[in-house]
């Protein structure tokens, strides 16, 4: 996200390494602050944070272009060796043990991190 962030902004455009439709499970330091909190006061042993949704690199891609106008395709590479071809994680603990559940979606999170990244940079 960082590295797409700030090539991005520098109008440059990134690389996708395999087909981009390889999934990750994107959360926003917001909701994962919270989740936190939650657990310093209840709750015990692993639990997992994250939304429970898979999001394709493509989609992320998508987002990220639409907040900030660049909208130049992606390069597109060789995937990497050892790369996960999905991955989302089973939150229901959370809510269980913590009340918690995600409460920015991507498009939201991808805008706010776009802007502290601008803020940042000048």
């Amino acid at each position: 996200m960082a590295t797409f962030t700030g090539l991005f902004l520098e109008r440059r455009r990134p690389t996708i390494f395999g087909t981009g439709e390889q999934t990750r499970d994107f959360v926003y330091v917001d909701d994962v602050v919270d989740a936190l909190a939650r657990a310093a006061e209840r709750g015990e042993g692993i639990i997992n944070i994250g939304t429970g949704d898979e999001t394709s690199v493509n989609d992320l891609y998508a987002s990220m272009s639409r907040a900030t106008g660049y909208n130049d395709p992606p390069n597109y590479a060789t995937a990497r060796a050892g790369e996960l071809d999905r991955s989302a994680l089973a939150i229901d603990r959370a809510a269980t043990e913590l009340g918690w559940k995600p409460f920015t979606s991507l498009d939201e999170g991808v805008s706010r991190t776009i802007e502290w990244f601008r803020e940042r940079r000048g």
